[in-house]
């Protein structure tokens, strides 16, 4: 068993089961930068095992549709080929993805919740389970050893917005029978309890909508097919049409809609174009947004520059999620300005408009005693969610030295006797920049740094050829580090500065432009910082004359 992601972070889920000469792939998912990773698009695992391994590699199952899972797909396909397993909505989405990225040669194969299927030596069975995306799968892989139980991502819900219930049936058989080794989704391995049911979500939907008069507009994640369900089941109650925003929001709704996962009344669904024919208490929209992303829909509304949709006074803005860590400055600053346009904000817990679709600590320890794994593996989460949930498992009789905290790239060997961690793969993080996909590393990010704390100074000169000497200049120019025209002493001390620098590397013999260039460097960047304790990037260009 090798995580190759998902372990010790949230997203890029992927976990490699390697039996004897073949390998099977759970999920292939993305990551969404942090702060720091400045102008990077996505994150997705590094691959370089399977690159390796290749001709071991029988393919990829998925347990759902969600971007942490199915995510990075489109980068894999192009450097590894294989079949792709998956439920229908699944499938169906990751195609939508696979054709906006221009692969049209995947081979991707549809298979039923509660079937099994071969994929090499492996036979592959997919179990019902809830979560906030409908055809959601626990994957229970057969071996010759045992069973390696993967349950996904998961909750239990005794009313799902679908009536489909997970298979508690078929897991507690599989448990019955044995499973040799169990990973398990650890988002919310620290909150107390049993997680709530979605249709909750939808109670609090009907009754907000029957009290406003104005437009309604709910921000919610664009894969949370459940939660537009229950938009879209809420407008049709109180007589109103409903419009989507957001290109990913309307690829979801056009797949579920046409695989019958999003049940939708005839003319409900208006262009977006189209919503200011109707009176304000006759429209909901529905757009992206909910975790303040500046280029999204409800951003886009917040800051009266989309193209479609200006905020009026007595909108109502419901914001049905949770914020994600690190993403609360995000959203408060989206809520104030929409809050300075006459619009009602409804957010937060108390309001009951969000649901998380992850097991509680409750359901966790539920699933352990169901399944009666014979080693544990918690994913899906950092490293101190995976540690509340190892001691989960010992809170239920599993003997500690059966449950590995593991790391990405540590390869866990099991059999029917015993289990260990016994070396470790390349892994980590390959970033996406554009079209780029892995060239931008360290050094550029930290250059990036750099230049948005402390900008840029380019250094100009023209140089004598063969001689060195300089002819011309040198000249100043600075770009987001000060503004020359209120910095003219700092300048023309720092092109002193430079002239000292090459004039001594006339008298060292020193001709070599790179040594030239380390030296102006060298000394411009000592003289900046004690100036004005800043460290902008320094860039001399020298030309040859």
């Amino acid at each position: 068993m090798i995580p190759l992601g998902g372990l010790g972070e949230i997203g890029k889920n992927m976990t490699v089961v390697k039996f004897d000469d073949e390998i099977l792939v759970i999920d292939a998912g993305l990551m969404f930068p942090e702060e720091e990773l400045l102008g990077i698009d996505v994150v997705i695992p590094d691959i370089s095992y399977l690159l390796e391994n290749r001709q071991l590699v029988r393919g990829i199952v998925l347990t759902h549709g969600h971007e942490d899972h199915i995510g990075a797909l489109p980068y894999v396909l192009r450097e590894l080929n294989v079949p792709v397993y998956g439920t229908a909505l699944t499938i169906g989405l990751l195609e939508a993805k696979l054709k906006e990225a221009g692969i049209k040669d995947a081979k991707l194969h549809v298979q039923k919740q509660g079937t099994q299927f071969r994929v090499g030596k492996f036979r592959v069975e997919l179990l019902r389970t809830c979560h906030s995306i409908p055809d959601a799968c626990a994957i229970a892989i057969h071996t010759p050893y045992g069973v390696i139980f993967h349950t996904g991502d998961f909750k239990f819900d005794q009313t799902p917005v679908d009536g489909k219930l997970t298979d508690f049936q078929r897991i507690a058989e599989l448990g019955y029978k044995g499973v040799l080794l169990m990973m398990s989704d650890s988002t919310n391995a620290e909150r107390p309890g049993y997680s709530l049911s979605e249709k909750m979500v939808g109670k609090s939907f009907d009754d907000i909508f029957r009290g406003i008069e104005g437009r309604i507009i709910v921000a919610t994640f664009a894969s949370n097919v459940h939660r537009v369900q229950q938009v879209i089941d809420a407008a049709y109650n109180y007589k109103r049409k409903v419009a989507v925003a957001g290109r990913s929001l309307v690829n979801t709704v056009s797949v579920a809609q046409e695989l019958g996962y999003l049940h939708v009344p005839k003319n409900l669904l208006i262009e977006l174009e189209d919503i200011n024919k109707y009176p304000a208490n006759k429209v909901v929209i529905i757009t992206t947004g909910s975790q303040g992303e500046p280029m999204s829909g409800l951003s886009r509304m917040a800051m009266s520059d989309h193209r479609k949709v200006q905020i009026i006074e007595g909108d109502t803005i419901i914001l049905s999620a949770n914020p994600i860590p690190g993403n609360e400055k995000l959203i408060n600053r989206v809520s104030d300005l929409l809050f300075k346009q006459g619009a009602d904000v409804i957010q937060g817990s108390e309001a009951k408009v969000h649901v998380s679709g992850h097991a509680y600590r409750e359901d966790l320890k539920l699933m352990l005693n169901l399944v009666q794994p014979k080693y544990f593996m918690p994913v899906h989460g950092e490293y101190s969610k995976l540690l509340k949930h190892a001691l989960l498992a010992e809170e239920v009789g599993m003997s500690p030295e059966n449950v590995f905290v593991s790391e990405n790239g540590n390869v866990l060997e099991v059999n029917e006797d015993k289990a260990a961690i016994t070396g470790k793969v390349t892994s980590g993080r390959v970033l996406i920049d554009g079209l780029g996909v892995g060239d931008v590393g360290n050094i550029v990010l930290r250059d990036r740094k750099l230049l948005s704390e402390s900008g840029l100074i380019v250094v100009v000169a023209a140089i004598e050829k063969g001689s060195g000497l300089l002819v011309s200049g040198p000249e100043i120019i600075s770009r987001g580090f000060v503004y020359v025209r209120e910095s003219e002493e700092l300048i023309t001390s720092a092109r002193e500065v430079v002239t000292e620098a090459l004039e001594s590397c006339q008298d060292r013999g020193l001709k070599e432009w790179s040594a030239m260039k380390n030296a102006v460097r060298d000394e411009l960047r000592t003289f900046i910082y004690e100036q004005t304790k800043r460290s902008p990037i320094i860039l001399p260009i020298f030309l040859e004359v």
